[in-house]
């Protein structure tokens, strides 16, 4: 899922955008308080964006029973500008 902030880049910048939340490995307490790597934030080009992966069950209604079970969870990647937190 992008925001309308994202959306709103071009194609170069959102390809970009969408290539640096895909190599974030910058982990750390701040952004990463409880070590599951489901969520960063990163600045490109000049602007701060937020990205969080969510867990959902197969109808996507409510949280997945068992987020490491891909049997029983879709998983939903947001990425937004952190001014549309």
């Amino acid at each position: 899922m992008a925001t309308a902030g994202v959306s709103a880049l071009n194609d170069t910048e959102r390809f970009a955008l969408f290539a640096e939340v895909q190599g974030f490995d910058d982990f750390s307490p701040d952004n990463d308080p409880h070590g599951e790597h489901e969520s960063g934030n990163l600045e490109h080009g000049g602007t701060a964006y937020f990205w969080k992966i969510d867990y959902y069950d197969l109808q996507s209604v409510g949280h997945s029973p068992d987020a490491a079970d891909s049997a029983v969870t879709v998983r939903v990647l947001t990425i937004m500008r952190a001014d549309e937190y």
